[in-house]
């Protein structure tokens, strides 16, 4: 006589069961990618949107970075959530962001802020004009250095709460907001210049070792006090109502935070050898 050895409550629907989790936990990979995609359309729609160098164009390459910027956070948290985090997703993320948050800004910083000068005829606006492929170049190269950097070492020792370097949707967030915020195309040889100073400046701080929050040992699921919520929800306000003035002030708060932090811990580093 031949015995099921299967249960004869119904564990024939085992196999069944496990077919339709691995069906699912394959669909959940595809979603942290379905962002991934959404930032590499954004990061693509605004370098086309800058070749075509109206001033219209400039704002909706600078709105599209920043949309690139929101999909950016959400397939890392998404994938998180999830337990969905993979080597294919974190180079396809990092390959994604080194066109968002790389090649379209640099495009954009030179085409508002140079591009401009580009038709005058005396040198020292052509010099101008070179040195401001240079700088875009040299920022280009920053990005994806922090970006095959944060690959290899992640974050910063201790845990979760710091970057190391700035990071790249930041600093893309930085030329965007700036962009947004002023509308025009640069004019003035002198503001270009500043500008410029600027971008580097913005390149030096992805290569560089100082420390930026990340935020994520923030937990949204927790309950917050009321201050918080309000805070949270004026911000939100300000960003749909006031959107320039708004992201102009965040994008600077966020870059000089992480600048007035190494500071002071490199005065307080001092002050402790001086006692020591």
């Amino acid at each position: 006589m031949e015995f099921n050895h299967l249960d004869p409550i119904g564990n024939e629907e085992e196999p069944r069961r496990l077919f339709r989790n691995h069906r699912l936990r394959r669909g959940i990979y595809i979603l942290p990618s379905v962002f991934t995609v959404a930032n590499l359309l954004c990061g693509y729609y605004a370098i086309l949107a800058t070749l075509d160098g109206r001033t219209a164009d400039f704002d909706n390459a600078a709105r599209a970075i920043g949309i690139a910027i929101l999909f950016d956070s959400l397939d890392g948290r998404v994938a998180r959530a999830m337990g969905t985090n993979s080597e294919f997703g974190k180079q396809f993320d990092s390959l994604a962001d080194v066109v968002s948050f790389g090649i379209a800004p640099a495009f954009l910083a030179y085409a508002w802020g140079v591009r401009a000068l580009a038709s005058a005829v005396a040198p020292e606006q052509m010099h101008l004009t070179q040195l401001g492929w240079l700088i875009g170049f040299v920022y280009l190269g920053c990005c994806a250095w922090r970006l095959a950097r944060f690959n290899i070492q992640g974050m910063a020792p201790g845990g979760n709460r710091y970057f190391v370097g700035m990071p790249t949707p930041a600093a893309a967030g930085m030329i965007a907001a700036s962009v947004h915020a002023f509308v025009n195309p640069i004019q003035d040889g002198r503001i270009s210049l500043l500008w410029l100073a600027l971008v580097l400046v913005l390149g030096l701080l992805m290569s560089s070792t100082v420390r930026y929050s990340s935020f994520k040992e923030i937990e949204w699921t927790r309950r917050r006090p009321s201050l918080a919520i309000v805070v949270l929800v004026l911000l939100i306000g300000g960003v749909v109502l006031f959107s320039q003035i708004t992201l102009m002030v965040i994008a600077s708060v966020y870059l000089l935070h992480g600048i007035t932090m190494y500071v002071v811990r490199s005065v307080r580093h001092r002050l402790a050898s001086h006692h020591a």
